[in-house]
């Protein structure tokens, strides 16, 4: 079938179109884009090097902070691992510091048992995004398609996950077969969040009954933030009791538009980088 067949037929949401108000902070924050700074604290200073230990074996030279700081440099800049040690000791010399540089093979070594400490999850109310993704299985299969051209079946999962709109990290995650529905995975990553939820945001599959019953159960005070489906009415009760679900579509379609482009800017660039914040006059 074409892709174009119902296109008449098929809702289409204009796309919004945004003007530039704050020139002089959006001209800034382009320059800042390529703006270097670097310091070393005088307490990283001193716990650059590692405390001497009284277990059998060699001394560390270099502390769990210096490691650390170079596979921070080496994961925002993209470098291997030769060229973070060359970095680290450049910067070291421009800032005159007396610190030695910790070699690409000790930066490999001490990566792979160093433990990351993760922040912890504060109290405020988050904005949860949902979505899912296909996952496909590679196993002696995929290997003998490529190498005999042997017909094989292929195995799919189902990933659904849950994302914090303010950070990007992905708080529930939920893994199922292929044939389960996004919506009915909606109380299962639910359950999974301990902070209060302020805004629940998905995509048309979730514009149900029992999704909008999920969240309500759960965080009554939250804002269910989905489009609804083309042939959406309101409800049998809707002029006695509405509920989230019965304000007209056409309100809650441009409303959800609206705020995903919003927390879709956001994520991009938060605070102003390649793609500026959006203003009171944009709406």
């Amino acid at each position: 079938m074409p892709f174009k067949a119902n296109q008449d037929r098929r809702h289409h949401i204009p796309k919004q179109r945004h003007r530039v108000t704050n020139w002089a902070a959006y001209d800034i924050a382009l320059c800042q884009r390529g703006s270097l700074t670097v310091w070393f604290t005088e307490a990283a200073i001193a716990a650059w090097k590692a405390e001497p230990r009284c277990t059998p074996g060699g001394q560390p030279r270099y502390s769990a902070l210096a490691i650390t700081t170079a596979l921070t440099l080496r994961a925002v800049f993209r470098l291997a691992l030769r060229q973070t040690e060359g970095l680290i000791a450049s910067l070291l010399r421009l800032l005159d510091l007396d610190l030695a540089a910790p070699d690409h093979s000790t930066i490999s070594r001490r990566g792979e048992t160093l433990p990351v400490s993760r922040p912890r999850p504060g109290s405020e109310p988050v904005h949860l995004l949902v979505d899912s993704t296909g996952l496909k299985l590679c196993g002696p299969g995929e290997w003998l398609v490529e190498k005999h051209a042997a017909r094989a079946r292929r195995s799919w999962r189902k990933l659904h996950i849950g994302v914090d709109a303010d950070t990007g990290e992905i708080i529930a995650a939920e893994l199922t077969s292929k044939d389960v529905d996004d919506g009915s995975q909606v109380g299962p990553l639910l359950e999974q969040i301990a902070r209060p939820v302020a805004s629940f945001t998905g995509d048309g599959a979730y514009d149900r009954d029992d999704v909008y019953r999920e969240v309500c159960q759960r965080h009554p005070d939250a804002a269910v933030i989905v489009p609804p489906r083309s042939s959406a009415v309101p409800s049998a009760t809707a002029e006695i009791a509405p509920t989230k679900r019965d304000p007209p579509a056409a309100d809650r379609r441009a409303r959800s538009h609206g705020l995903a482009a919003g927390i879709w800017l956001q994520l991009a660039c938060p605070g102003g980088g390649r793609y500026r914040p959006l203003q009171a006059s944009d709406r």
